[in-house]
């Protein structure tokens, strides 16, 4: 029978298992070349893709998870009507919701954070810089988590931050598996970013520049590429959920006098700097109150969040237009449909409500819900300004759209991006220079009152200097232990000279970084300082070797230059 069809199917088979083997040899050998030698241009591309779709669906499955929460609680159907729905609930239920949705958050992060507060985009510009492109996956897991209760049962931020950061955990655990170096991992944490951003907000040119401009805050030539092509796939996530519709509709395209109303858009920048500011100011003088609070009474930080959220239900209960990202609002302020007064105090109101929110360590971001205050200040500017010269003024609803753009602008200070993304959540880009003037003022007057942005800003606060930029930060990434010769090692510095030095209290503690270094240098002027374990108060220090000063300054040169070369790549 050989050579007939009834030995076929036996050989078939060994012929199948031989290339199975073979492809998981091939494979296997693959694998091995891309995390010993990284990806290559076209693997990275592909790559960038596949975190494009995760931080995509990642993105929509927040989204729908707030939904989710809001239907089951709140009984909302559609998440842009959001506070009618909540006006019809007893005040009780209003009160209720936020307290229990605060002390489930508390829980989760006194359970799973090391310090009881969620991750958002300032974490995530943190480990770009200084952690090449990672950040903490355990507690922006619980983060993630965190941040969809609190919106979900009424708190008072916005879901871009959440969602930056859980992009940010993605291209970590990718990052990691392929063992990526520092420009590597920030190129993939760029283009998670960037997708995140544009199937949050259906917004993928303002989802790209998001993550240049924002967090790698750079523009390199070799990270467009594929950031852009993760951005498109966030988008394509979230269009074939929702369709290609814009966040907020506009009811008419308004027609601007350029020449003549000019002026009034320069002025509504820099009213909405003034408040961008009065945002940022309260949120960090609401923070400050709280920690000094909890310090003083032994509150359990677990309990925190619970407690806002008992403030922020007092609130909604005569106001339920503070709960939740607030779209009904703002698109009620961008059509027009809010008096003066009601735009002034929701204005108002939104501000404290944000503020007890992320003061009280809820979670959530803050881009909506300056979008949110932006175009609720310049529909009250635009009511004054076409009230008092209605023949030459445009529609109320064009200083709506300024507004929004220039007081997200100047909290998350990124002028670009956030141009962007009010001209994609609206489809309206006839009116570009308005909100382009109105942006420029309000982001330099707010860069004079605050001088960073809501990020760095938070970054400064714990003691991480980013906004001086790399020839500031840089030296915190040395370790003296990592630059020092070891004592006896060749050309070292001599134990008697050490020892000399350090009973002059010439000495720097091993685990110190070069900024704690260059001072003493500076100041003394030796060649070298001891570095040494401290063992206790009283007791001696352990000699460990010498930092030189020719050492710390050939290591920060080599940062510098590596950073120069990433960024005019």
């Amino acid at each position: 029978m050989r050579g007939t069809g009834a030995a076929d199917p036996p050989r078939r088979g060994r012929a199948l298992r031989r290339g199975s083997r073979r492809a998981r040899v091939v494979s296997r050998d693959a694998w091995r070349v891309l995390r010993r030698k990284g990806p290559s241009q076209f693997q990275f591309w592909l790559i960038a893709l596949c975190i494009g779709i995760a931080a995509g669906f990642a993105a929509l499955f927040f989204r729908k998870g707030i939904n989710a929460l809001q239907l089951l609680l709140y009984g909302s159907e559609d998440p842009s009507l959001m506070h009618s729905w909540v006006s019809n609930l007893p005040w009780y239920w209003v009160l209720v919701i936020p307290v229990g949705g605060g002390l489930v958050v508390g829980a989760i992060l006194h359970r799973y954070t090391p310090d009881g507060r969620a991750r958002s985009v300032a974490d995530v510009i943190e480990g770009a810089a200084l952690n090449e492109g990672r950040v903490e996956t355990r507690a922006g897991v619980a983060s993630a988590l965190a941040s969809m209760i609190t919106l979900g049962t009424g708190g008072s931020s916005g879901r871009e931050g959440p969602v930056v950061h859980m992009a940010g955990v993605i291209s970590t655990w990718v990052s990691n598996r392929i063992d990526a170096n520092g420009i590597t991992g920030r190129d993939l944490l760029g283009c998670a970013v960037a997708a995140a951003v544009s199937a949050s907000f259906n917004a993928p040119i303002a989802g790209a520049l998001f993550a240049l401009e924002v967090v790698l805050r750079h523009f390199a030539l070799h990270a467009f590429a594929p950031i852009v092509i993760a951005s498109v796939a966030g988008t394509v996530i979230n269009r074939l959920e929702f369709g290609d519709v814009t966040e907020f509709a506009l009811p008419t395209a308004s027609m601007l006098e350029f020449y003549v109303e000019l002026p009034a858009f320069l002025i509504l920048g820099l009213l909405c700097g003034v408040v961008a500011f009065a945002l940022m100011r309260g949120i960090f003088v609401a923070e400050g109150f709280a920690d000094r609070v909890q310090a003083r009474t032994g509150l359990p930080r677990w309990l925190r969040p619970g407690v806002a959220g008992l403030m922020l239900g007092v609130l909604a209960i005569g106001f339920p237009h503070i709960i939740g990202v607030g779209y009904e609002t703002t698109s009620k302020a961008l059509t027009g449909k809010l008096l003066w007064t009601e735009a002034v105090v929701f204005c108002i109101l939104k501000v404290i409500a944000v503020a007890i929110t992320i003061g009280g360590r809820m979670g959530g971001g803050v881009f909506s819900p300056s979008l949110m205050v932006g175009a609720l200040t310049g529909l009250a500017f635009g009511l004054v300004a076409t009230a008092l010269l209605p023949e030459w003024s445009g529609a109320p609803t064009l200083y709506a759209l300024a507004g929004m753009g220039a007081v997200a602008a100047a909290v998350l200070g990124a002028p670009i991006s956030t141009t962007l993304i009010v001209f994609e959540l609206t489809g309206d880009w006839q009116t570009g220079l308005a909100v382009m003037v109105a942006v420029s003022m309000s982001t330099a007057l707010a860069s004079k009152l605050v001088r960073h942005s809501f990020f760095l800003t938070q970054l400064e606060r714990r003691g991480v200097r980013l906004a001086a930029g790399p020839h500031a930060y840089l030296l915190t990434m040395y370790r003296a232990g990592r630059v020092m010769r070891g004592t006896g090692a060749e050309r070292s510095a001599s134990e008697d000279a050490c020892w000399e030095l350090i009973e002059d209290g010439v000495y720097i503690d091993a685990n110190a970084t070069l900024d704690v270094a260059m001072p003493i240098f500076e100041r003394t002027g030796v060649a070298f300082i001891p570095v040494v374990t401290l063992t206790g108060e009283d007791a001696k220090p352990e000699l460990q070797g010498a930092l030189f000063h020719v050492d710390a300054l050939k290591a920060y040169n080599r940062a510098l230059t590596a950073v120069s070369a990433e960024e005019h790549s």
